[in-house]
């Protein structure tokens, strides 16, 4: 009976070895455990670059609204300003409107033809650059320039009105040698009480008044190079006839 004793007692030694195996192996994936925690920190990464990004966006917002602020010009808000002219055609007279000259000096438009005739002759830009080796304005501008004695010869004074500062106005002067003044209409409320006011800009052309101050003569468009000729001839085309070219 001894024997079988010892048997079982061998058999239970065989049966405690077993468990110890097992739990070598159920130890195994608990050293896998610590490397779950390092995949939730980089996700926690991930989602604060959103958050950077929505502080960010209020900043450009703003910027984009100081560029929409900045986008309206003071020539812009000028001409929304601009007081408003009754429309002056053949047998008009020159308004009672001030404005400056190149020099900055209040001059009143109501005055001009008070002594003599006047001829305005309208350029969309002071100084312009030529295209195709031509630059319109100035073309206009030194036209009147050559011609400008005989204009006073018949009694007449010439002056330039445009849109462009008072400044721009006698740089351009002075670097073309102009004898006449220029006027500055910034608002450009005497170009469009004459017609000459189009989608911000103005048309080339140019006006005869006769002494007195009422419009005798326009040309609208005309070209650069014809406008103190076409000019000319008109008040010539009075005076032969007869006609002082002054307002009745």
């Amino acid at each position: 009976m001894a024997p079988r004793a010892k048997a079982t007692a061998d058999n239970a030694g065989e049966g405690a070895e077993a468990p110890r195996r097992s739990s070598r192996i159920a130890a195994l994936p608990a050293a896998e455990i610590p490397a779950k925690p390092a995949r939730k920190a980089s996700s926690s990464k991930k989602r604060a670059a959103p958050e950077e990004v929505a502080e960010e966006a209020p900043e450009k917002g703003e910027a984009s609204k100081k560029k929409k602020a900045k986008s309206t010009s003071p020539t812009e808000d000028a001409a929304a300003a601009a007081p408003a002219l009754e429309s002056i055609d053949i047998g008009g007279s020159l308004p009672t409107l001030t404005l400056k000259n190149e020099k900055g000096e209040d001059i009143q438009v109501a005055d001009l033809a008070n002594e003599k005739g006047v001829v305005l002759f309208l350029v969309p830009k002071a100084d312009t650059r030529r295209v195709w080796n031509i630059a319109g304005c100035t073309t206009q501008a030194c036209a009147f320039r050559d011609v400008y004695p005989d204009f006073s010869s018949l009694n007449f004074d010439v002056y330039c009105l445009s849109a462009d500062t008072s400044t721009a106005q006698a740089k351009w002067q002075t670097k073309k040698e102009l004898p006449y003044p220029l006027i500055s209409d910034p608002k450009r409320s005497l170009i469009a009480a004459l017609g000459a006011a189009e989608g911000g800009k103005t048309k080339r052309s140019h006006f005869v008044f006769a002494k007195g101050g009422q419009l005798v003569d326009k040309k609208i468009p005309v070209k650069p190079a014809d406008s103190p000729t076409l000019a000319l001839e008109f008040i010539k085309s009075i005076q032969e006839g007869g006609g002082e070219a002054s307002a009745p």
